[in-house]
C-alpha cells in the first residue's frame, strides 16, 4: 500500500500522556488502550482526521479533531 510511516511530534506524545492519566483519573484502573490516546492526540497536533467508530472517546479527549466515523 506505500503508506507513508510519519513520526509522532514531542508535544503529541505529551498530549497523549495528558489524556491517558486523565482517563485514568476519571475511570480508576480499568482504561483505554494507551494507543488511541497516541492516535487522538497525533491527530489533534498534526490536524489530521481519525477514522473510528469510538466517536465518544475522541470527542471526550481531544474534541478539535475531525472525527470519520461510519454511522455518521
Amino acid at each position: 500500500m506505500e503508506l507513508p510511516i510519519v513520526e509522532i511530534p514531542g508535544a503529541a506524545l505529551f498530549l497523549a500522556g495528558k489524556a491517558f492519566v486523565q482517563d485514568r483519573r476519571n475511570r480508576g484502573t480499568k482504561s483505554h488502550v494507551l494507543a488511541d490516546f497516541f492516535i487522538g492526540a497525533h491527530a489533534a497536533v498534526s490536524g489530521l482526521p481519525v477514522l473510528t467508530r469510538d466517536t465518544r472517546r475522541y470527542k471526550t479527549y481531544f474534541p478539535a479533531i475531525r472525527l470519520l466515523a461510519p454511522d455518521a
